[in-house]
């Protein structure tokens, strides 16, 4: 049988004793510490939680700005393309007018110098026939004189059908 002795009594005080001296001096600091890393390596945990979260943030804004910005070039070059044509058509409307008013300068320009021409023409063959008649009668109404007049005329005003 067992026998309670004072050493059994004095054994199990020990046990208490150190029990409680342990628990406050070791095992209560021990998990103090514990506890500490933990709620440490939890804080750490939502922080990069709540970073994670804000970098999804941004980079969902930095897409929509970089879509935004995609829209407005394609836009600006729309715009442009759009400004490019209606510039090239103003231009090239106003080169066929200035083209259409030259032309129309040129024949009227032609026109007035075929007329000068052919007034001239008609006054020099008033004068050739003046010259003609002056001789005919000058000379007498002799035949072959008049064929000689005649063919001295065509000569020198040339013929009716030479357009030269």
């Amino acid at each position: 049988m067992l026998k309670l002795g004072w050493d059994l009594l004095w054994t199990i005080i020990n046990l208490i004793v150190l029990y409680l001296l342990m628990k406050k001096f070791l095992i209560g600091p021990i998990t103090g510490i514990m506890e500490k890393r933990k709620a440490l390596i939890a804080k750490q945990f939502e922080d990069a939680q709540a970073v994670q979260t804000q970098a999804e943030e941004l980079k969902t804004k930095y897409e929509a700005a970089i879509s935004g910005a995609k829209e407005e070039s394609v836009q600006i070059l729309a715009d442009a393309r759009t400004d490019a044509r209606s510039i090239s058509e103003h231009t090239l409307k106003d080169a066929n007018e200035k083209a259409a008013r030259i032309i129309e300068n040129a024949r009227t320009m032609a026109e007035q110098e075929k007329e000068k021409a052919l007034s001239g023409a008609k006054s020099e063959i008033a004068v050739l026939a003046m010259e003609a008649a002056r001789k005919m009668l000058s000379q007498g109404s002799c035949e072959t004189g008049n064929h000689m007049l005649y063919d001295q005329f065509l000569a020198e005003a040339g013929d009716a059908d030479d357009r030269k």
